[in-house]
């Protein structure tokens, strides 16, 4: 039975690990160049994670700083959206929450690559409205450096490590920080476009060995840019009409930073002009699910966002899965 309750967000967090990487960095060990890595992914730097650094421990920093932000550190429960969990099992969510003296809250990853966040709003909503919980911290983590082949130039230019987090309380559909309609699709018919081939029960259940390339990301290129750009403008225009916002109603376009030319061309196919979009593709790369929540929390603190700007978030990941959704931004306090 809906109860009517809406999840508002009331803080939000982010960090990134202190190693800078640089294109004249991978340069060095790739057969590439600064010129080419920012001509077709609009990446300068990322940040990478240093030997014994996990996606818990990045998980943990940004939930903390949401934790502070919302002014109570006390959640009922904690949604963990990772393609690159600490162990296979158990899930990270429940260490993490540990780790951030929430006692024995329930807590859960979600995998859905890089619409993780999405999928996970969509989880911390529905334990609001069904009365699970009345604060909900949700965590979008990924420490992608540990499954990228770090020969691939196609793919260790793009990826990078960090984390953003949100912490939602129960509320009105009609007040600011309301998460409004969320729309979400997937097509495993696709799935190889963007796949880890090797480490779960399908290759494990076999007598053939995986070989060493199979346990890194794998991504087709060219049919991933036409499949996201087409996903998330038709998401983005069904979570706007669904809102009841005309598209040259948007104040800010937050999308997963993928890569600089797809953010453009679903910018262009919605009609949104460049100063309305906000992105951070060109200092922190493709940091997966945490992509739109770091960004969230980086323009809030820099003005670049502020209370009151209707805001359409997207995001296209491995599955495929996508999704979109609309938020008034609130009054938020940074950490």
């Amino acid at each position: 039975m809906s109860t009517g309750r809406a999840a508002v967000v009331t803080g939000i967090g982010s960090y990134v690990p202190p190693n800078v990487v640089t294109n004249d960095d991978l340069a060095a060990r790739l057969d590439t160049s600064d010129a080419w890595i920012r001509s077709r992914t609009g990446i300068g730097e990322r940040y990478f994670i240093s030997p014994g650094t996990s996606t818990g421990d990045l998980a943990v920093e940004a939930g903390l700083r949401a934790l502070k932000s919302s002014g109570d550190e006390q959640v009922g429960a904690v949604v963990l959206a990772t393609t690159t969990p600490d162990q296979p099992c158990p899930a990270t969510a429940p260490q993490v929450a540990t780790r951030l003296g929430l006692g024995t809250v329930p807590a859960f990853d979600v995998a859905a690559v890089c619409s993780g966040f999405l999928y996970g709003l969509a989880s911390a909503a529905g334990l609001i409205a069904a009365q699970v919980a009345d604060r909900v911290l949700l965590i979008a983590a990924d420490a992608f450096t540990t499954i990228i082949n770090p020969g691939d130039r196609t793919t260790a230019v793009i990826f990078a490590d960090g984390a953003g987090a949100v912490v939602l309380r129960a509320g009105s559909a009609g007040e600011p920080g309301a998460i409004g309609p969320l729309v979400l699709g997937s097509d495993g018919e696709l799935s190889h476009l963007i796949e880890v081939p090797a480490g779960g029960s399908r290759q494990r259940s076999t007598d053939r060995p995986a070989a060493p390339e199979e346990h890194y990301f794998r991504m087709i290129g060219r049919e991933t840019y036409r499949h996201a750009v087409e996903r998330m403008t038709a998401a983005s225009t069904e979570a706007a009409e669904r809102t009841g916002w005309r598209l040259e109603d948007v104040d800010r376009f937050v999308a997963h930073q993928a890569n600089a030319r797809i953010l453009d061309a679903v910018s262009d196919r919605l009609g949104i002009p460049a100063e309305r979009q906000l992105s951070n593709i060109a200092r922190v790369g493709n940091t997966g699910a945490a992509s739109i929540p770091l960004l969230l929390a980086e323009a809030t603190a820099g003005g670049r966002l502020a209370a009151g700007h209707r805001v359409l978030l997207t995001a296209f990941g491995g599955g495929l899965s996508w999704g979109a959704a609309t938020v008034v931004w609130p009054e938020l306090q940074t950490i």
